[in-house]
C-alpha cells in the first residue's frame, strides 16, 4: 500500500471485518469521521487490496452441512505440473473451502465440508482419488470448533500504526 495504515484506517477496518453490513454513516460515527472521509478510506483500502471483498457468512449446521474434515494431502509425485493440476482441481471442488499447501510429510491441506460420511467419503473417492494423482490422504473429523474467525488479527500491527 503506498499510503501507510493509521489507527482510524484499522478501526474501519476492524469494523467492517466483523460486520461488513455497517452503513457508511454508522463506520464513520463509530470512527468519529463524517461519511465522506469515511467512505473515500474505505474506497482507498480497497483500491489498495486491504480490502479484497465483503461477504456474508453462513451457518454450515443450518444448511445441512453438518461435516467438516481436515484433509493432509500427499501426491505420489510433487512435481510442478502435479502441484498445478491439484490446485486447479481442488478450485472446482465445491466441497472443499480452503486448500494450503503446507511444509513437512504431506503437500496440502485442505478443509472439506459436506453434509456427512457417506458424502466426504463419495468425494475422496469421485473426486479427489480420481484424479490419479493422490498417494495418501489423511482424514481428521472436526468434532467440534472452540474457534473460528474470518477476522485478521489487527492487534498485531496496532502498535506499529501512526495515530
Amino acid at each position: 500500500m503506498s499510503e501507510e495504515l493509521d489507527a482510524v484506517d484499522a478501526r474501519i477496518l476492524d469494523l467492517l471485518q466483523r460486520d461488513a453490513s455497517l452503513s457508511i454513516a454508522d463506520i464513520a460515527e463509530k470512527v468519529g469521521l463524517s461519511s465522506s472521509p469515511a467512505w473515500r478510506r474505505i474506497e482507498r483500502l480497497k483500491r489498495a487490496g486491504v480490502i479484497v471483498r465483503q461477504v456474508t457468512l453462513l451457518d454450515h449446521e443450518k444448511l445441512g452441512l453438518n461435516f467438516e474434515v481436515y484433509a493432509s494431502v500427499k501426491l505420489q509425485l510433487p512435481s510442478r505440473e502435479n502441484l498445478e493440476k491439484f490446485e486447479a482441481a481442488a478450485e472446482t471442488w465445491p466441497e472443499v473451502v480452503e486448500c494450503s499447501i503446507v511444509t513437512g510429510q504431506v503437500d496440502y491441506v485442505l478443509r472439506v465440508i459436506a453434509r456427512d460420511m457417506h458424502a466426504y467419503d463419495d468425494f475422496l473417492r469421485d473426486k479427489m482419488l480420481a484424479l490419479g494423482l493422490v498417494s495418501d490422504v489423511q482424514s481428521r473429523i472436526v468434532m467440534r470448533t472452540s474457534k473460528r474467525t474470518t477476522a485478521a488479527p489487527l492487534e498485531l500491527i496496532s502498535d506499529h500504526l501512526p495515530d
